[in-house]
């Protein structure tokens, strides 16, 4: 449990307004004509006189408390963690431009690699309303073209993560644009190396051939077989003639362009590190390969995922509520002031 904290401490200022409100609580405007003080400057303080200081007191503590209940005083639970038994899985996903071909049918209508990927991969993590997912499994993301980016950590906050991944977008500047497989499974491979739980997976899906970055895909692919990292790749698209959508004279038009699938490398990959290559050249063929991942073993993990807090606002309102009750109360009776 960690220590007492603020929501917000920027109302502890008005903790400074306490010793007005005593100055001010203590003058009073009541005023008793009299020819002499003399006589009563000799007679002994009251006990009435001694408790005056009492309710001025009472309203400056008052003040403080509800200042206090404004900051949000709480003390939180920072070891709260979710047991889990499930597999740490990084996917990684090819956004480069070759991902743009329309050769993929939903509903009758050609869409974008990219939009299947992401079709598929929602019903993965359960967020598509269908009902499955793998709500025990660390998932995390990693996306790549040119450049390789870690776009979500591992987690179980699977809704999070389709909504990151619903909003990864292909490529669209030149000199962004590339098939760095090496350097996306890489990253992938550091995020999960320093991971506790037993099982770790990586799904590698790209549509192309590895054409830059400093590390190659077998370096790659030898660093998570170090690391006992099973990689599955998948293949997406085939080798051939695709359509790209293009502008031609102020339309979107499909042009057939030639696309490359490198199988070979993604074969290796899967091989060197005991895990397998699927190829999956339609949108049923690519939700098959990630239902794959449901044999997969499971070992407990653990992950800090939120922190619960014991809140004191009630405690210190109600308490400066009864101090302004009470300080009105002893001022209206036992100490009340004349006229």
């Amino acid at each position: 449990m960690t220590g007492l904290e603020f929501r917000d401490p920027i109302f502890l200022i008005f903790l400074g307004l306490a010793p007005a409100v005593y100055l001010l609580s203590r003058r009073s405007s009541a005023r008793v004509r009299f020819s002499s003080l003399k006589l009563l400057e000799k007679a002994p303080p009251s006990w009435r006189t001694r408790l005056l200081v009492l309710p001025p007191l009472l309203l400056a503590l008052a003040s403080a408390a509800l200042a206090i209940a404004l900051a949000g005083p709480r003390t939180g639970e920072a070891n709260t963690k979710v047991y889990r038994e499930g597999i740490a899985i990084m996917l990684v996903v090819d956004r480069s431009g070759s991902m743009n071909a329309r050769d993929f049918v939903q509903d009758d209508q050609s869409i974008d690699r990219l939009q299947v990927v992401q079709k598929v991969l929602g019903r993965f993590l359960g967020v598509d309303g269908s009902g499955g997912g793998r709500p025990d499994d660390l998932i995390g993301l990693v996306t790549f073209a040119r450049y390789a980016d870690s776009v979500a950590p591992l987690t179980l906050d699977h809704t999070n993560l389709g909504a990151i991944l619903d909003d990864v977008t292909i490529v669209t500047d030149r000199d962004e644009d590339g098939t760095a497989v090496g350097e996306g499974l890489a990253l992938a491979v550091e995020r999960l190396r320093r991971h506790k739980a037993k099982s770790k997976v990586i799904v590698l899906l790209t549509d192309g051939v590895s054409n830059t970055g400093d590390i190659s895909p077998g370096q790659a692919a030898d660093l998570a077989a170090a690391n006992n990292i099973k990689v599955y790749a998948v293949g997406a698209g085939r080798t051939g003639y695709a359509p790209f959508p293009v502008e031609w004279r102020g339309q979107t038009v499909l042009r057939q362009a030639f696309v490359e699938l490198d199988e070979r490398t993604l074969e290796s990959i899967a091989e060197r590190t005991a895990g397998l290559y699927f190829h999956a050249d339609n949108l049923a063929a690519l939700a098959q390969v990630y239902g794959k991942i449901d044999a997969l073993e499971r070992s407990e993990i653990v992950e800090v995922r939120y922190m619960q807090y014991e809140e004191f606002y009630a405690l210190f309102a109600g308490s400066g509520l009864a101090l302004i009750i009470a300080s009105t109360l002893i001022a209206q009776s036992i100490l009340r002031r004349l006229p």
